[in-house]
């Protein structure tokens, strides 16, 4: 067991061995030792939470790789300033040169001065004057007033206005929204406001290159907008319509929109120059001064009901009954930001809730799993907290769980997964079963009463198992008493010929009997059978591994019959042999093969060696890493010198059998041109053996919508492959482009199923589509 931790600042993630039992507080201590980040430092958060010290890794369901985020926090020590420092301070605020070099947090004491002080005189605006006034992040041109003008000390302005009047003076202009007079003033530049705009150009009159003021609304361009600068590239006329491209200047920093189609062809306002105020007259100050009678039109609040009141619509109104009438009674979700009458809610309120934040019943969550910073976690249905006993057992496996799920077959599949080779160790139980080999993370078995078994594991877990290799004698599954969540137990009842042991005998070639059991006729003919050793047979037989779990190839029933064990109850037998072609593990073949193909044990993703936690003394801990924490037993010699190897400071490694494709596989993948570039692709990784073959063809036809292998593929013109379900759902959504890289199809494209790349994949992984 493991988690990421990962350092907000750097980004810096480093591999932590741990366990699921492992607290907080004892986190933060090994967080130390890896990032250098005392634990009072530290801020620990996962899945939005603050991880708090009384608490474990299971009581925030932090599993294996999970990203855990490390925020520092630098101790500020306080500074208490005297009356004398203030005072000094506010003193050599009147240096301009002392400012500059003040740092930002004195520069709010020149941002609180009283809005009725004397303001500065402008040479082209007058306090009181309505003008336009741009938006900072987006560039927007809303209407404004200017209700203060101060000089600039933040920055000493060495060049005169004369030499870029449109981009500086040495002004700040305090600028309210006319729109919204209770809001704060804007500090803005001269760049950021010029005379308001009011003069209508004539379409007849507009040329290209001219820059004008024109509605605009970036998201849905048909719809009325924002007004933004634009510097017109074309102009179309014809019988029909009239059309006008243009750039849209978008912010401050005058990012622009390429090639735009302007929509509103009637609202084209002219750009007043700047006017000095010396000559201006008294219809001009007037005009200055006086709000515009007539407002710009806007963008709709609801493009839905295009802000009709008398129109009921759920999305500008009550999401519930569409209603728009006693807005008093309205009350707007703090999450979704939709409304919703207080008499429409279930159960309706009486009246608008006095807290500061309010959610509707669908983004409201469980109270009870909502932790605020430094709170305790507190027990919900949904979670139930790590038990207090003393015992670690969360180091193991076990208790992670599947990371990943096999999609190559399906999981009733009998017979050898395509890429996995007889001989592949995995280090962990769960590994095996995110293979697909077997999938049980547990459980010996893995079968179905009324179909068969298709995988056992060869644990020594029962006494009356007998292995001689190639054949071996399988003690069924029952008979024991597990309660009190015990993983093992003495056998204390008789087993049935039920459940998993039926299963398996449904695989020996004979009738199944419920009393006597049966011998196969021609065992050979039966359900085969995928045999897992793992390493704790060890101790019973020489064929186990001494490390990890072992795929063994394919056995078949013999025969099954019930026999009195050692412990005195019924168990029911089991005589398996080996049926595969490949050579089995433990013969010299079997390890020459293995050599030739490069298997090695395999690890779990960012798996860590158990030497951090062996050496690390956690506090109130002196439990010590046994066989079951590790899955090895006094192997940390040879998982160092696994790395060394993998680092080239050991011997070089022997190279890896080439995979050769059948010839029946080659003709598939030749019929299938569309996708030769892919096809060919992938047969560069046939020199690295057949799983990483494997892996790379479900890697390129991995559909981008479902993650999946594509199913009923179809080949577009741009040559991705896709679902032809989930083209479908896309054409559905009003969207006819490809997925992968927005090529346009059009509504009328035409579903053809490449029926060579299915044939192509279904030979490759049989069985995916099942279900599908």
């Amino acid at each position: 067991m493991h988690v990421v931790v990962r350092m907000m600042n750097t980004g810096v993630s480093i591999a932590i061995p741990t366990s699921r039992t492992t607290k907080i507080s004892d986190l933060k201590t090994l967080v130390e030792m890896k990032f250098n980040v005392k634990p009072e430092n530290q801020r620990l958060f996962f899945a939005g939470k603050q991880l708090e010290n009384q608490y474990n890794l299971f009581d925030y369901s932090i599993n294996i790789n999970d990203v855990i985020q490390l925020i520092t926090m630098t101790t500020v020590a306080e500074t208490n300033f005297t009356k004398k420092s203030v005072l000094e301070v506010s003193k050599n605020l009147k240096d301009e040169t002392c400012i500059q070099s003040c740092s930002t947090d004195f520069s709010s004491v020149t941002k609180e001065d009283n809005i009725d002080d004397i303001s500065e005189e402008s040479k082209y605006f007058k306090i009181g004057d309505y003008v336009d006034l741009r938006d900072y992040e987006y560039g927007v041109w809303y209407m404004g007033k200017i209700v203060k003008i101060k000089k600039d000390i933040t920055v000493k302005n060495e060049q005169t206005s004369s030499d870029n009047q449109e981009e500086y003076d040495g002004l700040i202009y305090f600028v309210e929204d006319a729109g919204a007079p209770g809001n704060p003033p804007t500090e803005v530049t001269l760049k950021d406001i010029r005379p308001f705009s009011t003069d209508n150009l004539p379409f007849d009159q507009l040329k290209i290159n001219d820059k004008v003021l024109m509605n605009f609304n970036t998201e849905h361009p048909k719809e009325r907008g924002y007004w933004y600068d634009v510097q017109v590239k074309q102009i179309t006329v014809n019988r029909r319509n009239r059309e006008v491209i243009g750039d849209v200047i978008l912010g401050s920093n005058k990012a622009v929109l390429n090639n735009c189609r302007l929509m509103f062809l009637d609202d084209i306002l002219k750009i007043k120059p700047y006017k000095l105020v010396a000559e201006r007259t008294e219809e001009d100050d007037a005009m200055m001064q006086t709000k515009p009678s007539v407002e710009r039109a806007g963008a709709l609040t609801c493009t839905k009901c295009k802000d009709n009141v008398k129109k009921s619509c759920v999305h500008c109104g009550c999401s519930i009954c569409g209603g728009k009438e006693n807005e008093e009674k309205q009350i707007l979700c703090d999450e979704c930001n939709e409304g919703f009458h207080i008499t429409c809610l279930s159960p309706p309120l009486t009246e608008i809730p006095e807290d500061d934040d309010w959610y509707c019943p669908t983004c409201k969550n469980d109270e009870n799993e909502i932790v605020k910073a430094g709170g305790k976690l507190k027990s919900s249905k949904k979670k139930t907290l790590a038990s207090t006993s003393k015992r670690d057992w969360g180091k193991g496996m076990a208790c992670v769980g599947r990371t990943k799920k096999c999609n190559i077959v399906p999981p009733n599949h009998f017979g050898a997964i395509p890429g996995v080779e007889v001989g592949t160790t995995w280090l962990f139980r769960v590994q095996v079963s995110e293979s697909g080999i077997h999938r049980p993370p547990v459980g010996g078995i893995h079968g179905r009463d009324n179909q068969g078994a298709f995988s056992i594991v060869l644990s020594g877990g029962y006494e009356d198992d007998v292995d001689n290799g190639d054949e071996f004698m399988y003690t069924g599954s029952g008979g024991r008493d597990l309660s009190g969540n015990k993983r093992t137990a003495l056998q204390s009842c008789d087993q049935e010929l039920t459940r998993y042991n039926r299963a398996l005998a449904l695989n020996c070639n004979a009738e199944i009997n419920n009393k006597e059991g049966a011998t196969a006729t021609d065992w050979k003919k039966g359900k085969p059978v995928r045999v897992v050793r793992n390493y704790k047979l060890h101790k019973h037989s020489k064929y186990a591994p001494e490390v990890g779990n072992r795929y063994d190839g394919l056995y078949k029933v013999v025969k099954y019959y019930p026999e009195t064990g050692i412990s005195g109850f019924v168990v029911w037998r089991f005589v398996l042999k080996r049926d595969d072609p490949t050579p089995a593990p433990w013969t010299a073949k079997g390890k020459k093969r293995i050599a030739q193909l490069g298997l090695e044990i395999i690890y779990p993703e960012n798996y860590i060696p158990s030497t951090g936690l062996d050496n690390t003394k956690l506090p109130g801990s002196n439990r010590k890493r046994t066989l079951q924490d590790t899955g090895t037993e006094n192997n940390e010699s040879d998982g160092n010198s696994e790395e060394k190897k993998d680092e080239g400071n050991g011997p070089e490694k022997k190279a890896k059998m080439q995979y050769k494709l059948e010839k029946e596989a080659e003709e598939f993948i030749t019929a299938d041109a569309v996708n030769k570039k892919y096809w060919d692709d992938c047969k560069e990784l046939l020199k690295f053996g057949k799983k990483a073959f494997l892996d790379r063809v479900e890697e390129t036809f991995m559909c981008i919508c479902c993650q999946d292998i594509v199913f009923e593929p179809i080949t577009l013109e741009c040559a991705h492959n896709i679902c032809k379900g989930c083209l479908k759902r896309s054409f559905a959504s009003e969207v006819y482009q490809c997925p992968s890289c927005r090529a346009e199809l059009g509504k009328t494209y035409h579903m053809n199923i490449n029926t060579l790349l299915a044939k192509t994949l279904l030979y490759f992984f049989p069985g995916y589509n099942t279900g599908r």
